[in-house]
């Protein structure tokens, strides 16, 4: 392959890669909490299957990479797809402990809600929402059959994990853009 090859292989796995973090997956309110997370964990499968095809295609290709640049590329791409699959087990595992959390009896855990006028602490994080956020949570943990602490518990823990894999995304991405110069 040419180096110009070589350098489309790494430019399509980022782009496919970045595509992780704009897909959508439809959320029902009963499961509105999972919305930060569940786009990337239906679309990231998917994208490790097609970066494990053309890396196959890339090893059965004759002659296969020797030279400098080949054995680069195959590096970069296979500690990519390395990196971007163990990032999507820790997605899937944060999810089921998501999953797990719900699973907890009506009450148990429940964070204190608190105005701005009157914020509580809970483990060094500010909970304080104002009566609208207070209306729009009990709204969407209504929807989702959970006390309104336990939902802001899931959705917190949705969010992180969100971040997590969108910043994971964006370095394996970042980096393959850089290899590729």
């Amino acid at each position: 392959m040419s180096r110009t090859d070589l350098a489309g292989l790494l430019t399509e796995a980022a782009q496919s890669i970045s595509g992780i973090l704009t897909a959508e997956y439809p959320t029902p309110a009963s499961r509105s909490y999972l919305h930060p997370v569940l786009g990337a964990l239906s679309a990231g499968p998917q994208v490790v299957g097609e970066l494990n095809e053309h890396l196959e295609e890339f090893m059965a290709a004759e002659p296969r990479p020797a030279t400098a640049a080949g054995l680069f590329t195959l590096a970069s791409y296979t500690s990519a797809l390395g990196w971007l699959t163990e990032s999507l087990a820790e997605l899937t595992t944060a999810v089921d402990q998501i999953c797990t959390r719900v699973g907890i009896p009506a009450g148990a855990g429940e964070l204190a809600f608190a105005t701005s006028e009157d914020a509580e602490e809970e483990d060094g994080f500010d909970f304080a929402f104002s009566v609208l956020e207070l209306a729009a949570i009990r709204t969407a943990a209504e929807a989702a059959g959970l006390p309104p602490g336990d939902y802001v518990g899931v959705l917190s823990q949705s969010l992180l994990a969100a971040s997590q894999i969108t910043d994971a995304c964006m370095e394996i991405s970042n980096g393959l853009l850089e290899d590729t110069a």
